[in-house]
């Protein structure tokens, strides 16, 4: 036997469910429809993780440049070494013949 939807039927069906439909309500609403919904939230915890380990990355490369400036300049054959690999400078009677593999 098929019920019929009258006004006394859904209001009787509201009546039954109010808080279940309330609370159905309330989570749709926070989860899309909120200005901080849950979607948000979501997409700014994965962006604060990728910029930790950015952040990371960074202070790692601070401590490796750290500690190749102590290296460098801890003597002066180092600090020579340095100048000659990365800045091709050269003594007055020198030349200098650059190979690219």
């Amino acid at each position: 036997m098929a019920t019929k939807f009258t006004l006394e039927n859904i209001t009787h069906f509201f009546s039954k469910y109010k808080y279940v439909i309330t609370f159905v309500l309330f989570v749709v609403f926070v989860t899309f429809f909120d200005e901080n919904n849950l979607i948000k939230q979501v997409q700014a915890k994965r962006e604060i993780s990728h910029l930790e380990k950015e952040i990371k990355f960074y202070q790692d490369a601070i401590k490796n440049d750290h500690n190749k400036i102590k290296a460098i300049n801890s003597s002066l054959d180092n600090l020579e070494t340095f100048a000659r690999e990365e800045y091709l400078m050269k003594r007055q009677n020198e030349e200098i013949f650059i190979i690219k593999e």
